[in-house]
């Protein structure tokens, strides 16, 4: 009986504190306690199951999903967000618009922010953002060059000095081709003092907002030129390619696929991705699921932003 007892005086001391809402040195002083044998009743009104923590989910969330991709992928966070439909642009919008407000909440003063320019999901976020008045970015910096197909080029720019523009930062653009005709034209664009200037900012970025594509590009990309030839591609995805942050490609096991393509290529390398204080990663799409998969076995991303769909066909692979 004397255990039966000491559990009815813990369950006594816990419905006090957790339903009645009193403070513990009340609790201490009602029942004529000690507040340290308060404290300590209260622990092991959990340990004895007496109190048990419970988090309800509200309709519309996926905290399964969420805790799921965080164990399969070693991934320290994943917001799944709710898509009726299982449809690309569906599918960017919601993304967009998750992305948007995690931004706005965790946006730290005088970050450097670091953004994938080609990417309509992360142009969908952009447009959900709310002008930030308190936490300020110091520099938004493009990470892949923005030049191209001049009907489509406009996108980047906009992307970059949009997002400064609401962050209150300074744009930084990259005003060159993101894939360059050879090695030695890339060399030549390197030595640009406005290209140098942005690039330079690579090693300060603390934020990075990226996109996830296939081995076969988005429209957009395609529209913008920024893109290696048919033939190219084919190579890329015979040498185990499966998709690209930033047009630098890696396998199915995240392990970068490494061609001579990379040295055309003026953009962030994962190398310098992986030392980046955050990355967020946003994606999604049926089209997209061999290579979400792959890119969070990189070991570079620390936030997936995806749907709901995507997240299950990834659980499944």
């Amino acid at each position: 009986m004397g255990r039966l007892n000491e559990l009815r005086l813990i369950s006594r001391v816990a419905q006090m504190y957790h339903i009645e809402r009193r403070r513990q040195a009340e609790i201490a002083e009602h029942l004529r306690l000690s507040q340290a044998t308060v404290s300590r009743m209260l622990k092991r009104a959990e340990t004895e199951g007496i109190v048990r923590t419970s988090v309800i989910p509200p309709v519309g969330t996926y905290g399964d999903l969420e805790s799921a991709l965080r164990e399969r992928f070693n991934l320290p966070e994943a917001v799944v967000v709710e898509c009726t439909e299982d449809r690309d642009g569906a599918i960017m919008s919601r993304i967009g618009e998750a992305a948007a407000h995690l931004l706005e909440i965790t946006l730290a003063p005088g970050e450097t922010i670091g953004v994938s320019s080609w990417s309509q999901t992360i142009f969908k976020m952009v447009e959900n953002i709310h002008p930030q008045k308190s936490a300020r970015a110091k520099f938004v910096v493009q990470t892949l060059g923005g030049m191209g197909d001049p009907s489509v080029q406009t996108h980047a720019t906009q992307l970059t000095t949009r997002l400064a523009g609401l962050t209150g930062a300074e744009p930084k653009l990259l005003p060159v081709q993101g894939v360059t005709s050879s090695r030695e034209a890339r060399l030549l664009m390197m030595a640009d003092p406005f290209v140098r200037e942005t690039v330079d900012l690579f090693g300060s970025i603390t934020l990075a907002i990226v996109g996830i594509g296939a081995v076969e590009p988005s429209e957009l990309l395609a529209r913008s030129g920024n893109i290696f030839s048919a033939r190219e591609l084919a190579d890329l995805a015979d040498a185990g390619a499966v998709g690209d942050i930033s047009l630098r490609f890696f396998d199915k096991d995240g392990h970068p696929v490494k061609t001579p393509l990379d040295d055309r290529v003026i953009g962030l390398p994962l190398e310098d991705l992986a030392r980046v204080e955050r990355v967020i990663a946003l994606a999604g799409g049926a089209k997209k699921t061999a290579a979400i998969a792959g890119a969070l076995k990189v070991g570079v991303i620390d936030i997936l932003v995806t749907d709901k769909f995507t997240a299950e066909r990834l659980l499944q692979k």
